[in-house]
């Protein structure tokens, strides 16, 4: 199985390639890929097959696959489907299609997402699976993004699936939790199924998640909106692959949560009203795909309805129709897409006479339509049978039962007027009548009665007249060109195999039947193509008598419901409306583009939640040790002098210079305490900090004007003492929260065994919370991007410039540092030059020794970054702007893309060295003259860290610094 993951995953890598050399046959060769997997599923058929790789047991996130026999029916639709899909858009695309090569690629990823969805035994797994085909299924949706429709439709069809999705995940963290494991097959084999109040919460958020998938109302709009993408899209995700998921995930957790109070009322209720709204707008709408999508709609609910039963008899009624679903709706949309190919229209009002130029196509829409309606022999008849006995013999109470069997008696009786209603408006011959007005050399003008079942979100227009010949010849007759042999095999494969299933249900149903088994109950009933005369054959009777009368009176049922079912589509718009609104309004009031008031919402949140949470708890007792020495107290004596003094002073840089000194006194109790690595960071950081103020503050005036301050300074105040309180009192309660031995006392030794370091302020952050600070180097990087934007807001990328691109550059002059001799006589310092050109050099050694030494000694990548960038500030100060470049001649982009890129790649280089991701992999080799040499994987984890640290340093020079020089010299 993982095998099947991996090759799909690099033919998808390799698809845009092989588009590029062999064009739309390439898809012929991709479909090689599902089509060998389909070949292994099958022969393992009966056999269940277990994949268990760790990858972060700490969270319960590992690849965990399993196949039985509900996972292999899936798989045989997934895989089998796929390889005919590809096979028809060898057909189906020119040439020429733009982007054909990324939708290839697209399509085969999804192939293999799909597969990945219906093995997972892990349910984190199965939720990354499912998100991986929510963003595909964005992707080929919008294919076509040129197009309005095509965007909208991608957008909409990711805003629905996607937050289905996360509601999903919230649900499978309370089960997992809950339950005490992520496996879906400990699930199943519990004895007893979990119960309590958060069972049944969890139940709600993952039905939310499998409903929203499968298109079930009220969140059913999507798919119809979906079929602005091309038609391989919707044969492929909307009728056999991913619309199944949530059918798949309802039959998978069937088993356990049928039973459940919440679990009937919703899976039932909402299915059954899916399969009578859909059914209705299916004899609506007047585009081809529009009648299938919305009949996708409608048999979902039916599958929904029948895998959520929670009966063995349902169990095999719901899993048959499951593949009888799509085999027939698969077969339909392709057809559709042959018809739209060769035609150039999917109107039923414009399409007359088809029948008799493609009768091949017409006999295999024929036969998948015939499924669809519950025909015999088909499979489809065989399905809908044993899903009304099922219904039947349903542990139900009698009301519900009785009320289920009318909903999907009527709902079947919808299901046979669209299905002949489709191959009416696509083979059947209209009538025709002439007008009055005549037409020169081309006979009269004819069109179809006005048809006024049309879909709601089209906008209104007359009907088209089309010219035809005077001879009688039909209009589509001298458009049509055919199909080739293999455009037409794809669809006919499906067509056949649904007569196939049909007269081979016995052997079908053996093979579902082990799943079947795992609900609770006995099984009643076989599938079968005949059980004699009895209630479910003389239902099947009326149901398709009343269907073909609700054909008969289409356009009278149309007429009537078309203003009263409503439009989910538009109540989406008015949802996305409000939510604006509502996000306006919300921003206006908190970002008003206030930083004062910005903090003051924050600092507010953290005075009262965490006091409330205090005064409502249980914590009473506080241990507190004042100092461990009078230094301690001399220290915080001056910060609280410093903090003091910040609040009275008018001058901008003197209250910069005060707050630093509180920064260097936390450096220092940081010293006092035994922590060397904290002090050093802390010291680079404050001074480093206090250079980014200097230079900002250029572009303020020097004093405070009382005006700016005088009604704010007592409010602040206060404020300020709250938040300084508060933080003491969390302080004071988090120190006496400790029952037990505290760990810090494990970690000198867990750095040295796992990271091989002696630093354990390093090791953990190279390696033991490496992803934390993988995270926390991103968020540096863009914010760097961010400032450098906003400060330079056109083109920001490229080397700062070096002396020789000044204006005023002169060879000859003799300066100390190769740009001093730029900077104005009366701002140049002579011994802050010499000053720099004999410490710069000292201070890169020190930063290079930092990063070397930290992972045994005080220091490290951030710190050596600090010390480097500390340097090139110096050659700034010193030199001016044009010193960067001589200093550092690098792109300061180029240097964060280095640095996030190398600790990124420490976790592959990690994995191939057989330790977990950003984890330390230890290399010690013995080589002459060199001696011994112990190798820590995770020093390259430090040196991206170090390349950040430093191009970060530099975007702020260059944008805070030398940018601001330009911009004050030209005002």
């Amino acid at each position: 199985m993982l095998a099947i993951l991996i090759a799909h995953a690099f033919a998808a890598l390799l698809a845009p390639a092989c588009v590029r050399v062999w064009g739309r046959n390439a898809f012929l060769g991709l479909a090689l890929v599902p089509f060998g997997s389909l070949l292994w599923v099958i022969s393992n058929w009966g056999v269940t097959q277990e994949v268990r790789l760790a990858w972060a047991p700490s969270i319960e996130m590992n690849i965990d696959l399993r196949l039985d026999t509900l996972a292999a029916i899936m798989a045989l639709l997934v895989l089998g489907i796929g390889a005919l899909i590809l096979v028809y858009c060898a057909r189906y695309f020119a040439d020429d299609e733009p982007r054909l090569g990324v939708f290839a690629a697209q399509l085969v990823g999804f192939a293999g997402a799909m597969f990945g969805l219906i093995t997972s035994d892990n349910m984190l797994l199965l939720f990354v699976f499912w998100e991986t085909t929510t963003v595909l299924s964005f992707l080929l949706v919008g294919h076509n993004g040129e197009r309005p429709a095509s965007r909208r439709a991608a957008i909409q069809a990711l805003l629905v699936t996607a937050a289905g999705g996360l509601s999903m995940l919230v649900g499978i963290i309370i089960l997992g939790q809950r339950t005490g494991s992520y496996l879906l097959s400990d699930l199943l084999a519990a004895e007893h199924p979990p119960e309590g109040i958060a069972v049944q919460v969890a139940v709600v958020l993952v039905l939310i998640g499998a409903l929203s998938k499968s298109a079930i109302v009220p969140l059913h709009f999507w798919l119809p909106g979906a079929m602005a993408a091309p038609t391989p899209v919707s044969a492929y995700l909307h009728a056999a692959a991913m619309v199944k998921a949530g059918v798949y995930l309802v039959a998978r957790l069937s088993p356990v949560f049928a039973s459940s109070p919440v679990w009937h009322p919703l899976v039932l209720t909402l299915g059954v009203f899916s399969m009578l709204l859909a059914g209705l707008r299916a004899l609506q709408v007047t585009d081809l795909k529009l009648v299938l999508a919305f009949g996708t709609v409608s048999q979902l609910g039916f599958l929904i309805v029948l895998v959520g039963l929670g009966s063995p008899d349902a169990a095999l009624a719901g899993v048959a129709m499951i593949i009888a679903h799509a085999l027939f709706k698969g077969c339909l949309f392709m057809v559709v897409g042959i018809v739209d190919h060769c035609s150039g229209t999917r109107d039923l009002r414009r399409l007359s006479g088809l029948g008799r130029k493609a009768p091949v196509l017409a006999g295999i829409a024929g036969l998948a339509a015939a499924s669809m309606a519950g025909l015999p022999p088909l499979l489809g008849f065989a399905g809908k049978e044993s899903a009304l006995t099922a219904i039947m013999h349903a542990d139900l109470p009698g009301p519900a039962r009785n009320a289920l069997l009318v909903g999907v008696v009527v709902a079947s009786a919808l299901t046979v007027a669209y299905s002949a209603r489709f191959v009416w408006g696509a083979f059947g011959e209209k009538p025709w009548r002439p007008t009055q007005e005549p037409v020169a050399d081309t006979g009269p003008v004819l069109w179809h009665p006005i048809d006024v079942s049309r879909h709601l979100d089209e906008p209104r227009e007359k009907p088209r007249r089309v010219r035809i010949p005077a001879n009688g010849d039909d209009r589509i007759g001298v458009h049509w060109h055919e199909p080739g042999t293999l455009f037409v095999a794809a669809p006919a494969i499906l067509a056949i195999a649904g007569v196939v299933g049909g007269c081979t249900t016995p052997w079908l149903g053996h093979a579902i039947e082990p799943y079947a088994l795992t609900l609770p109950g006995v099984q009643s009933t076989s599938l079968a193509l005949w059980h004699g005369v009895n209630i479910e054959l003389i239902l099947t009777a009326g149901i398709l008598l009343a269907g073909a009368t609700l054909f008969a009176f289409r356009h009278e049922i149309a007429a009537a419901a078309h203003h009263r079912l409503g439009n989910a589509d538009r109540a989406y718009d008015a949802t996305l409306r409000a939510m604006d609104r509502l996000s306006r309004r919300m921003t206006a009031t908190v970002q008003r583009g206030s930083l004062p008031l910005s903090q003051a919402t924050i600092l507010g949140t953290l005075i009262v939640l965490p006091i409330a949470m205090l005064v409502l708890g249980a914590r009473q007792e506080v241990r507190l040790r004042i100092w461990d020495t009078p230094l301690q107290l001399a220290v915080g004596a001056i910060m609280a002098a410093m903090a003091l003094g910040a609040t009275v002073l008018r001058n901008r840089l003197a209250s910069v210079l005060v707050v630093g000194v509180t920064g260097y006194g936390c450096g220092v109790i940081f010293a006092l305490h035994g922590a060397p690595d904290l002090a050093l960071t802390q010291f680079l950081v404050e001074t480093l900090t206090l250079v980014i103020f200097v230079l900002v503050l250029r572009a303020f005036p020097a004093e405070i004007e009382d005006s700016r301050t005088a009604a704010y300074r007592p409010h602040r105040a206060v404020f300020a003492v709250a938040v300084g309180a508060t933080v003491a009192v969390l302080a004071a309660f988090a120190t006496a929260a400790r029952s037990t031995e505290p760990i810090w006392q494990l970690i000198p030794e867990a750095a040295y065994t796992f990271g091989g370091g002696k630093n354990a302020v390093n090791v953990l952050l190279v390696d033991i919370r490496a992803w934390d600070t993988l995270g926390e180097i991103s968020v540096l990087i863009v914010a760097a991007t961010g400032v450098a934007s906003l400060v330079f807001r056109t083109r920001r990328f490229g080397s700062a410039p070096r002396a020789v691109d000044a204006p005023n550059y002169d060879p000859d002059a003799v300066s100390w540092l190769p740009a001093g001799r730029l900077v104005d006589r009366r701002e140049r310092s002579m011994v802050l030059q010499i000053t720099t050109r004999l410490v710069f050099p000292t201070i890169m050694v020190l930063s290079v020794y930092f990063f070397f030494a930290g992972h045994n000694a005080p220091g490290g990548g951030f710190a050596g970054g600090l010390t480097a960038g500390l340097a090139l500030t110096l050659r700034y100060l010193a030199g001016g702007p044009y010193e960067l470049g001589e200093a550092l001649p690098v792109d300061a982009g180029h240097l964060l893309g280095a640095g996030l890129t190398l600790a990124a790649g420490t976790a592959v280089g990690s994995l191939l060295l057989g330790a977990p991701p950003l984890s330390s992999a230890i290399l010690e080799v013995t080589l002459p003259e060199l001696g011994h040499i112990k190798l820590v994987t995770a020093m390259f984890f430090d040196l991206g860290v170090y390349l950040i640290v430093v191009g970060l340093v530099l975007d702020v020079l260059r944008s805070l610094g030398a940018r601001l020089d330009k911009e004050l010299e030209e005002a």
